[in-house]
C-alpha cells in the first residue's frame, strides 16, 4: 500500500451534475482539502492554477467536453478606471470597507438572507441556515478576512471603520500575490449604488495599498449573463492552457 504524507493533498473527482451557468450542460469538479500547516501555501499554488476555495475545500472545473469556465484576475497596477466605474465610486463615496477577522455575525446573516431571497432564491445556497453561513465564514485554514461596508462616520479617518447598518460584505482570502474574492453579498434594495461593482473596485484599492498585484474574481464564463460583468475590469489576466494571458479589451 502506498503511503502519503499527511500534508500531501489528495485530489478527488465529483460525479456529473447540472451546470449552473450554461443550460443543458453538465459539470464535474476536481477538489482537495485545504487543511493543515501548509493550507495557506497550498491555497496560493492552487489559486494560481485556477482553483477556488469553498470553506476548507479547493476545487476547479473538470468537465470532459467543456472549458467555458476561465479563471480571471485583475491587474491591479495597470487597472483602468472607466467613466462608469468613477460614477460607481461617486455613488458610494459615503461607504468605507473595514477589513476584519473572519467572524460571522447575526447582522451579516440577515443581509446574506435578504440578498439570497432577492437575487438567488432558486440557487444552490438558497436554503443555507445561520449555522451554514457561520461555517462558510469560519471554516477556513487560510488567511481569510471579512470586509464590512458601512457609512463613513466622524471617526472613520481615525480607525477606518464605518457606522450604522452594513450595506455589503465580502469574504476574502489574502494570498501572497493578491486578494481572492471568495463570496460577496450586499443590500439588494439599493440598485443605484451598484454595490457589487463598488466592492470589486474597493478590493483593487485594498490590494494596491497592500502591495499585491492581483484581485482574483473567480470564473468568467463567456455567454453566461451571471458572469459577464467580470470582463469589464481591465486589464485582466485569464488562465489559458499554457498559463495566464493578459487581456486589454
Amino acid at each position: 500500500m502506498t503511503e502519503h504524507p499527511r500534508d500531501t493533498p489528495q485530489f478527488y473527482l465529483t460525479a456529473p451534475s447540472p451546470c449552473p451557468y450554461l443550460p443543458g450542460r453538465e459539470e464535474r469538479k476536481v477538489f482537495t482539502h485545504l487543511v493543515g500547516e501548509r493550507a495557506t501555501q497550498l491555497n496560493d499554488v492552487l489559486t494560481h492554477g485556477g482553483f477556488r476555495r469553498s470553506q476548507s475545500i479547493a476545487y476547479r472545473p473538470a468537465c470532459e467536453n467543456c472549458r467555458a469556465c476561465v479563471s480571471v484576475r485583475i491587474c491591479v497596477d495597470d487597472f483602468r478606471e472607466t467613466r462608469g466605474f468613477r460614477r460607481v465610486r461617486q455613488a458610494n463615496a459615503d461607504l468605507v470597507g473595514d477589513m476584519r477577522a473572519a467572524v460571522p455575525t447575526a447582522e451579516q446573516y440577515s443581509l446574506f438572507r435578504a440578498y439570497l431571497d432577492s437575487r438567488h432564491s432558486d440557487g444552490g445556497m438558497a436554503d443555507m441556515s445561520v449555522l451554514d453561513y457561520a461555517m462558510m465564514v469560519e471554516d477556513s485554514h487560510v488567511r481569510t478576512r471579512v470586509i464590512e461596508y458601512r457609512r463613513r462616520g466622524p471617526d472613520t479617518a481615525i480607525h477606518g471603520r464605518g457606522q450604522g447598518a452594513v450595506h455589503g460584505v465580502a469574504l476574502t482570502d489574502v494570498l501572497a500575490d493578491g486578494l481572492s474574492m471568495v463570496y460577496s453579498f450586499y443590500e439588494p434594495d439599493e440598485p443605484a449604488r451598484s454595490l457589487g461593482t463598488f466592492m470589486i473596485l474597493d478590493h483593487v484599492d485594498k490590494a494596491r495599498s497592500l502591495g499585491l498585484a492581483y484581485v482574483y474574481l473567480g470564473y468568467w464564463v463567456d455567454g453566461s449573463a451571471k458572469m459577464g460583468y467580470k470582463s469589464r475590469f481591465l486589464p485582466q489576466e485569464r488562465l489559458a492552457p499554457h498559463g495566464w494571458e493578459r487581456v486589454e479589451r
